[in-house]
């Protein structure tokens, strides 16, 4: 299933993805250490948020989800040489779910209301 590209969902995802760098690239993101599994939803959300603003750039789930993944991959690299942080399989593994959930979301097309159309009754239809 493919949605109609938007371009100017890019500044959106470009947005996201800043923010991801940003915080991942801290010793410490802000507000309280969270444990797993809260830290996980963390993720799951961050990258829904990603996937549906990439699927609705691109119109295509398919190459959201690959393009989220390899941000996701990318960004646990890059943690792992930030001290304390460290890279997890099950972190992407988290990134990798929600970028797909938020694709899925982001190209999802309502179904358009079927037409009620009315007809006069024909002779024939009597007989």
């Amino acid at each position: 299933m493919s949605a109609r590209p938007r371009p100017g969902w890019w500044v959106p995802a470009l947005v996201v993805m800043g923010l991801i760098w940003l915080f991942s690239g801290q010793p410490q993101t802000p507000g309280p250490r969270l444990a797993h599994p809260w830290d996980w939803a963390v993720h799951f959300f961050s990258y829904a948020a990603l996937g549906l603003c990439v699927a609705r750039a691109t119109g295509r789930p398919a190459a959201a989800l690959v393009l989220c993944a390899w941000f996701g991959a990318l960004d646990e690299i890059h943690q792992a040489f930030v001290p304390p942080r460290e890279a997890g399989i099950t972190d992407w593994l988290f990134d990798v779910a929600g970028a797909w959930l938020g694709a899925r979301v982001g190209t999802r097309r309502a179904d358009p209301p079927t037409p009620v159309v009315a007809r006069a009754p024909v002779e024939q239809d009597f007989l």
